[in-house]
């Protein structure tokens, strides 16, 4: 460790805190790393059973040039990481037996929405022209800047784009301005699931999700997304960060306004600045209730019901990634985010990487991924009735689209969010906070949280600008600009 530098220690070695490593190492600080877990990745692991190996949580990539120009800002060569593109991206199953393709292309689209729903393509093609100019305006001005007072965010201009993207309304909403047909709002507003939102309360400003699918396409990681951790882990190694597994943070040091350090199962240790990558939530158990005026209680975001599969067969009809939806989707999603009850008649998407990466299994043998939207662990007690729901989407799967599924199954692994709630997440939910509108933009915690104590810093999925892997990695750059500015001050 070379001490003539300053030095970072970082909590916790999820996607946001190896980003952070790897953007203070190339600018010369010395990093530090403790995790309490006997891994890097946080929510990007694993789940593995003999032959088989499948993602644990995070599978599509969205905005893989923010990954990437992110990764290359941080010294790391684009080529340490295969993207693989995926076209179709996805293809929805609904209920009354229609098939609708999702396309990159635009004209492809615009064909496949009115062969499916005649007439309804000239919706998309308005949803794509009204975005273009306003995709790149809200990349700016809410992602690629923190909010650290509410006189930073209510701007004229921010206001002025926050009307035309209609912050004030849902994203199903908002998507309700294009199509008439009800399928095609739940296609085009269910992204919100990708960060544990309900398309009913999530607010329009993520239009920019459907929109971002078909301008920079969806793509997978080869070898699954977890397989980023261990490329980041090794270039930090490299690098001469030092990292303490098994070795929990117990409580930061706090004197005078500013955050000391840190002590650990392990003991105690200085540093220069300290960043707290895990559930945001959680950091109040680290601090002295003298220096929280008052501990705000947020909504966790939806849990999952994930199902890892290995089978003795390859589906060569099916697409990498698959959506099945109800003919009531509306009820669906207010069972789970408002009832907080297990779904009736339940939506759930599919991972079948196979397709896209012939490796991901070996010859003749296929992994899959189902992912329910349930409630999470803090409103909901996943038991027996959680099995039942698994066995009658494995039927529903079949019968649409996984011909003999069931009999070909060689392993079957459940994760609930009482699961989740066991390994840290906050709530059992998956994406960290609810990206609902009161935890938005300025509304959501800060790359610098505290803003009265010096030295402090998070990262992660309940940080602004949000969940999503490229997004954290995106909160990653904010929290080390903002540190890097205030120790050189």
């Amino acid at each position: 460790m070379d001490m003539n530098k300053k030095q970072i220690a970082i909590v916790g070695s999820g996607i946001g805190g190896l980003t952070a490593a790897l953007l203070l190492t190339n600018q010369g600080y010395q990093v530090t790393i403790y995790e309490k877990s006997h891994r890097t990745g946080g929510r990007l692991a694993y789940e593995e059973e003999g032959i088989y190996r499948i993602d644990q949580g995070p599978t599509i990539v969205l905005l893989p040039d923010m990954l990437l120009r992110i990764l290359e800002e941080a010294g790391v060569d684009r080529s340490k990481v295969e993207l693989i593109r995926c076209d179709p991206m996805h293809r929805f199953y609904f209920e009354d037996g229609r098939v609708l393709n999702k396309w990159s292309s635009r004209e492809e689209q615009v064909d496949e929405i009115n062969r499916v729903f005649p007439g309804e393509g000239k919706g998309f093609e308005q949803f794509m022209a009204d975005m273009d100019p306003l995709f790149p305006r809200g990349v700016s001005a809410i992602l690629e800047r923190p909010f650290p007072k509410q006189r930073d965010f209510y701007t004229r201009e921010m206001t002025g784009l926050l009307k035309q993207m209609r912050a004030y309304t849902s994203l199903r909403s908002a998507m309700g301005r294009y199509f008439h047909s009800d399928q095609l709002k739940d296609a085009y507003s269910l992204q919100s699931l990708y960060i544990g939102g309900s398309p009913l309360s999530t607010p329009g400003i993520y239009t920019l999700l459907p929109y971002a699918e078909h301008e920079y396409g969806v793509w997978i990681l080869k070898g699954g997304y977890a397989s980023l951790a261990s490329i980041l882990e090794e270039e930090l190694k490299n690098r001469g960060v030092v990292f303490h597994f098994g070795e929990e943070v117990t409580s930061l040091i706090i004197e005078e306004g500013s955050c000391k350090g840190i002590v650990t199962s392990q003991g105690t240790a200085h540093y220069d600045a300290t960043l707290f990558n895990g559930d945001f939530p959680q950091i109040t158990d680290l601090m002295d209730r003298k220096h929280i005026r008052k501990r705000r209680a947020y909504k966790a975001s939806s849990g999952c019901l994930l199902v890892y599969l290995g089978v003795e067969k390859r589906f060569e009809e099916a697409t990498t990634h698959q959506f099945f939806l109800p003919s009531a989707f509306v009820s669906n999603m207010k069972e789970v985010f408002q009832k907080h009850r297990l779904p009736d008649h339940p939506s759930f998407y599919v991972f079948n990487p196979v397709h896209a990466d012939a490796s991901a299994a070996p010859e003749g043998h296929s992994v899959l991924y189902f992912l329910i939207p349930v409630p999470n662990a803090e409103r909901f007690s996943h038991g027996e009735e959680t099995g039942k729901l698994v066995e009658k989407v494995l039927e529903e799967a079949e019968k649409k689209a996984f011909p003999a599924l069931r009999e070909n199954i060689r392993w079957q692994k459940v994760r609930t969010p009482n699961d989740a709630k066991r390994d840290g997440l906050y709530g059992g939910g998956s994406f960290g906070i609810a990206p609902v509108l009161s935890q938005s933009g300025v509304y959501r915690p800060q790359p610098k949280p505290y803003p009265k104590i010096q030295g402090l810093y998070a990262v992660g999925a309940s940080i602004h600008p949000g969940g999503g892997v490229p997004i954290v990695m995106q909160g990653a750059k904010l929290a080390v600009n903002q540190l890097i500015k205030e120790l050189k001050s």
